[in-house]
């Protein structure tokens, strides 16, 4: 069982539950668990120096009592114990699965146009002052479901969800 709060960060001397001690103003020297703690305001000048503050000044604190200093150890350890059961599920969660490709029956999904016709019909006007047949999109559509269904395969060989880009041949 500790026998005081903290000790200070200078002197190492204990700093008693329930009594006062002092903390730094700047907002670096109070951070989580690498916060400090001051039996004085001599110690708050004295560590000012060693950590280069241009301006800083000590900050009153009342320690806790030591049934309320357990009491949050308690609930910190309970959080953390939660924090790391979630880091668990959610590994467990990410690990590689092999996926199934779904097989769709839906024939308008399987003959709809893939290509933004006015994007390419321009791409082809600017690069080579041609016109671009309607014909072209439904040839295209089915190119792209061609290499979609290679990279869906890849992807799914591999265990992934995702298609990612070097799931698809190059050209």
């Amino acid at each position: 069982m500790d026998a005081s709060f903290k000790l200070c960060s200078i002197c190492r001397k204990p700093i008693g539950f329930g009594e006062i001690w002092w903390s730094c103003s700047v907002s670096t020297c109070n951070r989580g668990k690498t916060a400090l703690y001051f039996c004085s305001v001599d110690c708050v000048d004295a560590h000012a120096p060693t950590l280069r503050h241009r301006t800083y000044y000590a900050e009153e604190q009342r320690a806790p009592t030591r049934e309320a200093f357990l009491k949050a150890r308690e609930e910190e350890a309970e959080r953390e114990s939660a924090r790391e059961q979630a880091r668990r599920d959610k590994n467990a969660e990410s690990r590689r699965r092999i996926v199934q490709l779904h097989t769709s029956s839906n024939q308008e999904a399987e003959r709809e146009i893939l290509v933004i016709a006015s994007r390419l019909k321009s791409y082809i006007r600017e690069r080579s002052g041609m016109n671009t047949s309607d014909g072209i999109l439904e040839k295209l559509s089915d190119h792209l479901r061609a290499l979609a269904d290679i990279g869906m395969e890849s992807a799914a060989s591999e265990g992934r969800k995702t298609v990612l880009a070097r799931d698809i041949p190059d050209l």
